[in-house]
């Protein structure tokens, strides 16, 4: 069974979707479909509504939620890594390319990580151009730009 809730955050509802095993997907603001109405939740929300609203008060840097997500195994060997990038800290996307073992799949990596089905927990908005340059970011660059500014993350004028 699929339980959804929305969680009001500094930077807009969050829609966010769990099984009883896991969180499945975190939906931003600019890709939310209409609002949800909650009827049921189950731990997996609750302790990620949680997670998340302590992430935005400053009060944690690392989730513990369980993830379920789906992808092909490329995928989820991307997301692996992007879980493993520092809170405050970015990397590149031949850094993560590396990181996984596929050097010359820094391009790749750039589709796996647009297809990262939960976002913050999953931190994406990590992930950086070679140069240092911010990068596409699904829910757009000002919700990865605010984000990173939330972390600490001091960006290039």
């Amino acid at each position: 069974m699929l339980f959804q809730q929305s969680l009001m955050t500094p930077l807009g509802a969050l829609q966010l979707e769990a099984t009883e095993a896991g969180l499945t997907a975190i939906r931003l603001p600019s890709r939310a479909a209409e609002p949800l109405k909650t009827t049921q939740t189950t731990p997996v929300l609750d302790h990620a509504i949680e997670e998340l609203t302590a992430y935005f008060k400053s009060e944690l840097t690392r989730f513990s939620v369980p993830l379920s997500w789906a992808g092909t195994p490329f995928q989820e060997a991307v997301w692996g890594s992007l879980i493993q990038i520092p809170y405050g800290e970015t990397v590149s996307y031949s850094e993560v390319a590396n990181a996984i073992g596929r050097p010359q799949s820094a391009r790749p990596v750039g589709g796996a990580v647009g297809r990262n089905p939960l976002p913050i927990m999953v931190p994406c908005h990590r992930v950086m151009g070679s140069n240092g340059a911010l990068t596409g970011f699904t829910g757009g660059l000002e919700f990865k730009v605010s984000l990173l500014t939330h972390e600490g993350h001091s960006l290039p004028c």
